[in-house]
């Protein structure tokens, strides 16, 4: 099991939950963050860190973004690691 990044992430991109990851699974792009479903350990640390509730484990992705299950398993071959908290795009 994993958890997901959804479209309330898309273009706020807080980096609160990447430091609180014990196995350092998250990516970015310009716009968001993901989710590595092979290296989530589905631990849930990240899910309360997320000031815009992003973060949803797969099992209870609401429907309307069911889409970022898939998206967030193809966008970290192309995205970069991150570990260390960033600025974010937006202010909650």
């Amino acid at each position: 099991m994993t958890h997901v990044v959804a479209e309330p992430c898309r273009d706020c991109k807080y980096t609160d939950c990447v430091v609180v990851c014990p196995v350092e699974c998250f990516y970015e792009d310009e716009r968001m963050v993901y989710i590595n479903p092979d290296d989530c350990i589905d631990c849930e640390a990240c899910v309360p860190e997320c000031p815009v509730e992003a973060i949803f484990h797969e099992d209870d992705l609401p429907e309307e973004w069911a889409e970022y299950r898939q998206l967030n398993a193809e966008k970290i071959a192309t995205c970069t690691h991150i570990t260390e908290k960033k600025e974010p795009l937006a202010e909650p």
